[in-house]
């Protein structure tokens, strides 16, 4: 897990309001990351089932259940790691 898989993760989490669905273009607009380096950490993040489309269509990207784990701390990284 990287920096930006962290922001990544954050963004969509949302903390203190509702989680949101969100594009690469969306994430990179509001983090100091790029849309390339963000769309490959999304891919990442999603074969590692941190994350899911919503809509894989529009490319829409949402939290799952293992993702928010993570972010809680209930799911150790080296456990990511190991599936690799």
């Amino acid at each position: 897990m990287t920096p930006m898989d962290y922001d990544i993760l954050r963004r969509l989490q949302n903390p203190g309001n509702e989680e949101l669905v969100l594009t690469p273009r969306t994430i990179a607009e509001n983090t100091n990351w790029s849309r390339s380096g963000i769309d490959d950490h999304l891919r990442l993040l999603r074969d590692h089932g941190l994350i899911e489309y919503n809509d894989e269509e529009k490319s829409l990207y949402q939290l799952t259940d293992r993702g928010r784990a993570w972010l809680e701390g209930d799911l150790p990284t080296e456990d990511l790691e190991d599936e690799d």
